[in-house]
């Protein structure tokens, strides 16, 4: 495959991954969605959906990986690093392009939720010191969670080591089971056991951090959510960004690692 056909199907497969993927999440976070409280199961599955649908689009051009860590993975394991920038680049323009895509379907659910006082505060209700306003400027605004993740539990060591976890039962999977025959993207049957995967990781360990296991996922809808002229949004929670970066890339250098070993 092509440096081009690898960018452009990782563009459009992952700008369809966060359309999907923070699709669900706005759809059960915001006010006036008609799945306001769905719950976990539909994020969970949601999520799982948009991967399969991801994949059977972009995997002709580009072998599908939508993901910095899949494509880590796989560079271990064959050693070739050659594409990688390619990958990265149409991942991370791909992300950017899904969540904009995001907030542009539900445009008129962010006003409604982010000017709502019982949501985000306002006279009376709302603590307006300076270092209050820093804090929460600095912070996880209230529709952070639809671009990006962040911990239930704020401790670095364990928000890291379950990213790490959970992109290495990712990344595994993906090696063993989900590749296509050139061994160098996923094939037809492996979009579904990705899929499958994805909603497992989600629903068994997802409930700490949000389970990013992906960094293009996380970062690239996190830089929209700072530049979207959204009222009210808060902050981007910049602190916490390194989690979801570093953690999938260990856990995905990791299952190559141990593909290698016990695997290859």
């Amino acid at each position: 495959m092509s440096s081009s056909d690898i960018f452009i199907g990782e563009t459009i497969g992952t700008a369809i991954l966060i359309l999907l993927g923070g699709g669900v999440c706005a759809a059960v976070t915001l006010k006036a969605s008609k799945a306001r409280n769905a719950g976990w199961l539909a994020i969970a599955f949601g999520w799982g959906f948009a991967v399969m649908t991801a994949v059977y689009i972009s995997g002709p051009l580009s072998g599908a990986h939508l993901n910095p860590a899949v494509t880590v993975g796989i560079a271990i394991k064959d050693g070739e690093w050659g594409d990688v920038p390619t990958y990265f680049a149409g991942q991370m323009l791909g992300a950017m392009i899904g969540a904009a895509l995001v907030w542009a379907a539900y445009y008129g659910q962010f006003l409604a939720h982010l000017t709502d006082r019982e949501i985000v505060g306002g006279p009376g209700a709302q603590d307006t010191t300076a270092k209050a306003v820093e804090a929460q400027e600095k912070g996880a605004g209230p529709v952070l969670g639809i671009f990006s993740t962040g911990p239930e539990v704020r401790n670095a060591v364990q928000n890291l080591s379950t990213e790490v976890i959970g992109t290495f039962v990712l990344v595994l999977a993906v090696l063993t089971q989900g590749l296509n025959d050139a061994g160098n993207g996923l094939g037809i049957l492996g979009g579904l056991i990705t899929a499958l995967v994805v909603v497992s990781i989600g629903l068994s360990l997802g409930g700490p951090t949000g389970y990013a296991i992906n960094p293009a996922r996380d970062l690239g809808p996190r830089i929209v959510h700072a530049l979207l002229p959204l009222p009210n949004k808060g902050g981007s929670d910049w602190s916490y960004a390194w989690v979801p970066i570093a953690g999938p890339l260990i856990g995905g250098a990791l299952a190559a690692g141990v593909y290698n070993v016990a695997f290859a």
